[in-house]
């Protein structure tokens, strides 16, 4: 797996490299003017499938934007096909079902927004997954907290700590438990601990799960508010 470097601008410009992977010709020619007009983006690669963009070499720590519909590799595979390469993906799909985007997520996916986004969301999103964050629109993570109303406000008890916050949402983040372990400055056993007793409070077993509680929780970014 190719190492995910920093999001760093371009050297000397001060721009963040930005590649697209959309199949839809209208949307991708949009998308490409939006991109082309911003000053702080310098646009990359701009193709229709994951095929095409492995042609491209595009250099690693890209912000990728990403549809989750297209031919040949697709949905939550194509995210982590681009993450291997070290990129940081963006998906931008038509596809916001809850399962849509807690696969892509788990995949590695930053971020994730409905294409119905508009050109300011679009840009906040880009430039905070290149800073290394993780955004997600309020229509998209109203979706997941609206397919979860049947679960309980978690009671006192089960408020988590600041430390178990920070790897849930770096969890939400896409980050494996030796990377969650490097950032925080921790062993990994240590985050497997925080990981248990996370999954102890609120329930949830598995990656998704885990995902959407971050979500409900508020620890994934959208607007007004910093991942």
């Amino acid at each position: 797996m190719t190492e995910e470097l920093p999001g760093e601008a371009v050297p000397g410009t001060g721009r963040i490299r930005v590649a697209v992977i959309e199949d839809h010709p209208l949307y991708r020619r949009s998308v490409e003017r939006v991109l082309e007009e911003s000053p702080d983006v310098e646009l990359g690669a701009v193709v229709d499938s994951v095929a095409r963009f492995h042609v491209e070499r595009q250099p690693a720590g890209s912000v990728v934007l990403l549809d989750l519909g297209l031919p040949g590799v697709a949905g939550a595979a194509a995210v982590l096909e681009v993450c291997e390469l070290g990129h940081h993906v963006l998906v931008v799909s038509a596809q916001a079902e809850s399962d849509q985007v807690l696969g892509a997520i788990a995949a590695g996916a930053k971020g994730f927004l409905s294409k119905d986004v508009d050109v300011d969301e679009l840009l906040i999103a880009i430039r905070a997954v290149a800073e290394g964050g993780a955004y997600v629109s309020a229509v998209v993570a109203g979706m997941i907290i609206k397919d979860n109303t049947e679960r309980p406000v978690p009671r006192p008890e089960t408020e988590l700590s600041p430390r178990e916050e920070q790897v849930l949402r770096l969890v939400a983040a896409g980050e494996r438990d030796i990377d969650i372990a490097r950032i925080l400055g921790i062993g990994v056993r240590t985050v497997r601990g925080y990981l248990d007793r996370i999954r102890d409070k609120t329930g949830e077993r598995r990656r998704p799960g885990l995902v959407k509680e971050a979500i409900r929780r508020g620890l994934v970014g959208s607007p007004g508010r910093k991942p």
